[in-house]
């Protein structure tokens, strides 16, 4: 897969600016599927304590590690702008990436025409919805998606 700029980059560096994406090959997308990993107690007690209509990403492994970001609103935009509301600092991601939508049935990821595409359990999605534990990647980040466990167990 070639190196394809995005709009004000230069071409031809060998390192990419602020302004550009890295691509990355589909091998490297194999190579870094999610091993699982234990919850910490505090990750743990986060999760359960999620309101209802709401959910958590937790990057579970690759830059960030540990990081938490609460999905609280209708629509939540992960990128490398600064101004995004998940804010994922590498050149493997996209200004504008991917945005997680809130339904009544639940969480929607839809990718934003991002570079690398973003992979949910290691499949590249337009769109999907996810489910509880779902390994979302964007770029090198290897988010999880919890729900609230209010929801959940009003589906059961």
């Amino acid at each position: 897969m070639g190196h394809a700029p995005e709009k004000g980059s230069s071409e031809g560096s060998a390192t990419p600016s602020a302004n550009e994406t890295s691509a990355f090959s589909a091998p490297l997308v194999d190579r870094v599927t999610a091993q699982a990993v234990e919850l910490t107690a505090d990750e743990q007690e986060a999760i359960d304590a999620l309101p209802s209509g709401s959910a958590l990403l937790l990057v579970r492994r690759g830059p960030g590690l540990g990081s938490r970001f609460l999905l609280d609103h209708e629509v939540s935009v992960a990128g490398r702008h600064p101004n995004s509301d998940i804010f994922l600092d590498d050149v493997t991601v996209s200004r504008r990436h991917s945005e997680f939508r809130r339904t009544p049935s639940g969480f929607v990821m839809r990718d934003l025409g991002s570079l690398n595409g973003t992979f949910v359990e290691g499949e590249r999605h337009d769109a999907v919805a996810l489910e509880d534990g779902n390994e979302i990647l964007v770029g090198k980040f290897h988010l999880t998606f919890f729900a609230s466990r209010a929801d959940l167990a009003g589906r059961n």
